[in-house]
């Protein structure tokens, strides 16, 4: 039985999984639905499909809904951010002329050291660093500006943050555009594929726990059809708990590698999966446990903080009032929609909808919904922490 039909947008990303996995191995038919997956070309075309209702629902950069909700980017319509869809999975690459410069300068490239990586580069970059990024809204820009601007090199004044889709991203810095990237797996390896950059550092490395990709849908569209968003909500949640086991991933990455989707070779998808990534042509390797995470650690769960440190993070850098930033912001992140869809699965469900951004630095057992709940490592480079609740009402 078909079921009711959704038309999802989605962007060729690794992260797209949670959607593409809930069609294929029928955790959409379980719940009597349908998935239309549409593929768009850009962040800003996946925005307004969604805006002008296009399409139902889309896999969408965690700030984007959270920009519209402060009038960034161009668009009206509320939109609300129901799941998280994945948690990292991005990388940081670098020109070969740039790799060079900072292996001259005795950088080792050891992939866990965002200090260490950061201060190399920062003193490699001549004269100033011009930075590919896939949407000025974006988990990528955010960590950037959080990164360079906490080691000393103001961003976005000191930085040239410049707009590439993903796919495009190994041209760009193979053409001379860029000097280097941040973008979401498996187009940085691409780059490295194509012998044109080296992959210099995970974005797990700056935020350790970055909710990088949202469930996305228009407002009006889940107050209008409350069981049709739950049914969508556990579809996805199951695709990400099936994501979560890593006896999924070489068929998750062949799944991927269709042409309807990523059309990419599985190998280089399957390798994103694991975490064990070659970082350079040369074919060194480093394996990153946890470079993206579908389900561990209440991956799913949409917390308001994290929307809170997004607004705070595009405030900071935009001129918008602080306060009033972080208040809007609160309101994107609907862990409340969540709650109500999982509630009947067996889904660990936190207590709070809110907590200290950055303040784990193990994973930790905390009181849940029932039971308890263990939450994954937060840490950011930094040290420093995010607390909503010092923030002025």
């Amino acid at each position: 039985m078909k079921g009711t039909v959704l038309s999802v947008g989605f962007i060729p990303l690794l992260d797209a999984a949670p959607l593409i996995v809930a069609q294929e191995m029928g955790f959409a038919a379980e719940e009597g639905i349908t998935l239309d997956l549409v593929r768009a070309p850009s962040w800003s075309s996946l925005r307004d499909m969604l805006s002008f209702g296009r399409v139902d629902a889309a896999h969408m950069l965690s700030p984007m809904p959270v920009a519209a909700a402060l009038g960034l980017g161009g668009t009206q319509a509320p939109l609300a951010a129901v799941s998280v869809l994945s948690i990292n999975g991005t990388v940081i690459g670098v020109s070969n002329a740039l790799a060079e410069r900072l292996r001259d300068g005795g950088h080792d490239f050891a992939f866990n050291d965002a200090r260490a990586a950061g201060t190399a580069l920062i003193k490699a970059a001549v004269p100033t660093l011009r930075i590919g990024v896939p949407f000025p809204f974006s988990m990528h820009a955010e960590l950037l500006y959080y990164w360079l601007s906490a080691l000393g090199l103001p961003a976005p004044q000191n930085v040239d943050i410049r707009t590439v889709p993903p796919s495009l991203m190994a041209q760009a810095i193979e053409a001379g555009e860029i000097d280097a990237f941040c973008v979401g797996e498996p187009w940085g390896s691409i780059a490295v594929e194509n012998g044109v950059g080296s992959l210099l550092l995970p974005g797990a490395a700056i935020w350790a726990f970055a909710p990088e990709k949202v469930l996305a849908v228009r407002s009006d569209w889940a107050d209008a059809e409350p069981a049709l968003l739950g049914r969508l909500i556990r579809a996805v949640w199951r695709a990400g708990r099936w994501l979560g086991d890593s006896s999924s991933n070489t068929l998750a990455a062949e799944l991927l590698s269709r042409p309807t989707y990523l059309n990419l070779p599985a190998e280089i998808l399957d390798r994103s999966l694991n975490g064990s990534l070659v970082i350079s042509a040369r074919g060194d390797q480093r394996d990153t446990p946890g470079f993206i995470e579908f389900h561990a650690g209440a991956a799913s769960f949409p917390w308001r903080s994290q929307a809170q440190w997004i607004g705070l993070q595009l405030a900071l850098r935009t001129g918008l009032d602080r306060v009033a930033s972080v208040n809007t912001a609160e309101g994107v992140f609907r862990s409340n929609l969540h709650r109500n869809a999982l509630r009947q699965t067996s889904a660990e469900l936190p207590a709070a909808s809110s907590k200290v951004e950055g303040a784990l630095g193990a994973r930790t057992t905390l009181p849940a919904e029932s039971g308890r709940i263990t939450l994954s490592r937060d840490v950011f480079f930094d040290g420093r922490v995010f607390d909503p609740s010092q923030i002025e009402r």
